[in-house]
């Protein structure tokens, strides 16, 4: 595979429609490619929605059938909730990070208009990676944030989730560049809410265990 081709491999890859051996190829190149790297981040968010949209259609339903008015009113009638409990959300997440902070740090619990929202951080001693998990519930599963600061790039990493049935789900994969420990944001999503996550492992591309987050 040449160069420039895979350039034009990154939204392929990052929608995980790569075969195995082309995403491979793809995982060496992201190494010694800071723009691919770049571009592989900020897919997350189209990947987040695609999944989502794809666990909430039923499979009888058409991709691009057109919403009904009801559905419509139903959108708008939770955007409007969720503009209003904004606010109580933002004072109770303060107010729950000053009480964990007494407490101890590494683990908030943020609640806000009936949906719970789990933030907790690490630094592995070993390994020297810090990283930082915000989940939040809804009802088809989890959203996620991940926040990681790992300076011993080049390498590819993923999120990995630890259900409590002993399952695991990996959330979203990137690319450090080389021996740069600026923080890098991730989104993604799960199909297991909050309770049922026992942990969440970040791990590179060959396996290694760079920090383990655990949710109880």
């Amino acid at each position: 595979m040449r160069s420039q081709e895979r350039h034009r491999d990154v939204a392929a890859y990052a929608l995980g429609v790569l075969d195995e051996a082309d995403a491979f190829r793809f995982e060496d190149h992201l190494m010694e490619c800071p723009r691919c790297a770049a571009h592989v981040t900020e897919f997350g968010p189209i990947t987040r929605q695609l999944m989502l949209y794809r666990r909430s259609t039923p499979q009888f339903v058409h991709p691009l059938t057109k919403p009904g008015p009801r559905l419509l009113d139903r959108l708008l009638s939770e955007v409007g909730a969720r503009h209003r409990a904004g606010r109580r959300r933002f004072l109770c997440a303060v107010a729950a990070t000053v009480a964990f902070a007494v407490a101890g740090p590494g683990l908030v619990v943020l609640a806000g208009g009936g949906k719970g929202t789990v933030q907790m951080s690490a630094t592995d001693a070993r390994s020297g990676v810090w990283a930082q998990v915000t989940t939040e519930d809804y009802a088809s599963g989890s959203q996620l944030e991940l926040k990681v600061k790992d300076g011993a790039g080049p390498r590819t990493c993923r999120l990995v989730i630890v259900g409590t049935d002993g399952s695991e789900e990996t959330v979203t994969t990137w690319s450090v560049p080389r021996h740069d420990a600026r923080e890098l944001t991730m989104q993604g999503s799960s199909s297991l809410h909050p309770d049922q996550i026992a942990r969440y492992e970040v791990r590179s591309s060959d396996g290694e265990h760079l920090v383990t987050l655990k949710s109880r």
